[in-house]
């Protein structure tokens, strides 16, 4: 697969892809522009470690079988085993910092938690076949060919930008944290305005509107819905 350079790069256009993809999905799906996935930036790095697993165990697993159809049958049953385990343990740790489920798949058949469900675990196994027939040849017909110098160059330049993407987003979601634990000590005004300023996660993520929910004028969802519907007024009076 490559030195430690290509398989950063890997991982980077991996976590561009996913989230572009799911972006796209929820955007069409809610009939509105969603900025999708944690991080602040245009990047969802579960996408790009799912991705990279998936790589590296289809590796490991072509080095022990020599039928191909065999290999592809087994890594594509390592794929959704590995990439669930990823999903389970990112969702309890989100919920284990916020106290709250960001996804919640209860209600669907097979679920463990709610953090997984089989018909999720069979869509990574769709991706995964997905990726390694189609898109990684391509992607690593770009990636592979790069020189030395051009490939250290854009790691570094992608390295600071997470570091920073996920510095700022770390510090955004421990004030919404602060904000969601302690919005009883919150002057309605100022909770209005921090609960504005982090919709991307609210609009990303569902689940968190149900956070409040219950609490006399503190609705997060009508908050979010008044500050969508003055942005469409405004947006068309303009045009008047």
């Amino acid at each position: 697969m490559g030195g430690y350079l290509d398989i950063l790069l890997f991982f980077a256009i991996y976590s561009f892809l996913g989230w572009l993809v799911e972006s796209i999905y929820k955007s069409i799906m809610e009939k509105r522009l969603i900025n999708s996935g944690f991080l602040a930036g245009f990047f969802c790095p579960i996408y790009g470690f799912g991705a990279l697993i998936v790589l590296v165990s289809t590796n490991w697993i072509n080095r022990f079988f020599t039928n191909n159809i065999v290999a592809l049958i087994v890594s594509m049953f390592f794929a959704i085993f590995l990439v669930t385990v990823l999903e389970y343990f990112t969702g309890y740790i989100l919920e284990k910092s916020f106290n709250c489920k960001w996804w919640d798949y209860s209600n669907n058949f097979a679920n463990l938690h709610g953090y997984i469900c089989l018909k999720n675990s069979l869509f990574w196994g769709g991706l995964a076949f997905f990726m390694l027939q189609i898109v990684h040849p391509l992607v690593a017909g770009l990636v592979l060919p790069l020189t030395l110098k051009v490939k250290e160059y854009a790691v570094i330049v992608l390295a600071i930008y997470f570091v920073i993407d996920t510095a700022k987003t770390l510090f955004d979601t421990l004030d919404l944290r602060r904000v969601i634990f302690r919005y009883s000590n919150i002057s309605l005004n100022d909770y209005k305005q921090k609960i504005i300023k982090y919709k991307r996660f609210f609009m990303a993520f569902p689940r968190l509107l149900l956070l409040n929910a219950g609490t006399l004028n503190r609705d997060v969802r009508s908050i979010l819905n008044d500050k969508y519907n003055q942005i469409k007024t405004e947006i068309k009076s303009k045009f008047r």
